[in-house]
């Protein structure tokens, strides 16, 4: 049992030790895959489901299929795992891995941090995705350690292993990427959004509400003032997260330019409270989900982009691309 205020579900749990590799992980929430990125196999099943995996300890899984993505190259500037998994989405469409097994594999994904990791196999859903995976390794047991306190098994792909598909991206030419009104593989580069106004913008949630996220915010408005006509929410995942946003300075930072600092939680996400859209206004978000009535007003509009993104978009009142910032 976890209180109020201790954050969302996806972020706390392997916070408190819930989630290590070769576990298997259900829940009763789309972004269940987000645990992937610990070498679980985790995925979201429905809430009758659900009931009765708690009563006996037990489910049926039909073996899903595996696509394997593999990326290579560094991210430039300003430019994370939010543009990555954005851009894979637009690419393979909202039906490209239905019911497989995602596997984020590659030079890039060894370099990038449990965050970001964390980012792709949240997104996974996004295509369709039974889960979402990445092999453990050094960073995954460094970032574990004085959490799980049990043993565990870590999982590996087999060397001979079938897949469904072998999808290769290199990230060295990577930008920014924006999706835009009212879906999630509706992907374009922030060139081709550039200049939409925006009434709201919101750093934070399940996908991008952990510490380097607040960091790139952070770092692109330190020292000024976001615009006028914008209001900027900010929403940690977890207390935890909070706590070393504070001891780091990004708050500070972040609410000295304007930003309204919102208690860890889901909240404006699923259009639950704190910064419901009405009809007509227009946000970025850095969430999962841009369908319509998704924060609030079916007339609303979502777009859905990277911490460095929204921070830029905030300063700026129109959606801008962070490297011109």
């Amino acid at each position: 049992f976890y209180d109020i205020g201790e954050g969302i579900c996806h972020q706390v749990l392997p916070e408190q030790g819930h989630a290590w590799p070769g576990a298997v992980i259900v829940g009763s929430d789309s972004h269940t895959p987000t645990h992937g990125a610990f070498g679980a196999f985790s995925a979201g099943i429905g809430r009758t489901e659900a009931a009765a995996v708690m009563a006996t300890g037990k489910i049926w899984l039909r073996v899903p299929e595996s696509v394997r993505i593999v990326v290579s190259g560094k991210l430039p500037e300003r430019v994370s795992a939010k543009d990555l998994i954005l851009h894979i989405i637009g690419d393979l469409r909202a039906d490209g891995a239905n019911y497989c097994s995602v596997e984020f594999a590659g030079e890039t994904i060894r370099e990038m941090s449990i965050a970001g990791r964390m980012v792709l196999t949240n997104m996974a859903a996004e295509m369709g995705a039974k889960n979402g995976v990445v092999e453990p390794d050094e960073k995954t047991r460094t970032w574990l350690k004085g959490r799980v306190t049990h043993e565990y098994e870590e999982i590996f792909a087999d060397p001979d292993a079938s897949y469904k598909r072998v999808i290769e991206y290199d990230v060295s030419n990577l930008v920014p990427q924006v999706a835009k009104p009212h879906t999630v593989d509706n992907v374009v580069p922030v060139t081709e959004a550039a200049g939409t106004v925006i009434n709201q913008a919101l750093v934070g949630t399940c996908t991008n509400g952990r510490l380097e996220d607040l960091a790139a915010a952070a770092e692109i408005l330190r020292g000024k003032h976001i615009a006028s006509s914008v209001r900027l929410l900010v929403l940690p995942a977890s207390r935890e997260i909070l706590l070393q946003a504070i001891e780091q300075g990004y708050v500070r930072d972040l609410v000295t330019a304007g930003a309204t600092l919102l208690n860890p939680g889901c909240g404006p996400c699923l259009g639950a409270h704190e910064g419901c859209m009405a009809p007509a206004e227009a946000t970025i978000s850095t969430a999962n989900r841009n369908f319509k009535g998704r924060m609030g007003s079916k007339e609303a509009f979502i777009y859905l982009a990277s911490p460095a993104t929204v921070a830029a978009s905030a300063l700026a009142g129109v959606i801008t691309d962070p490297r011109e910032v």
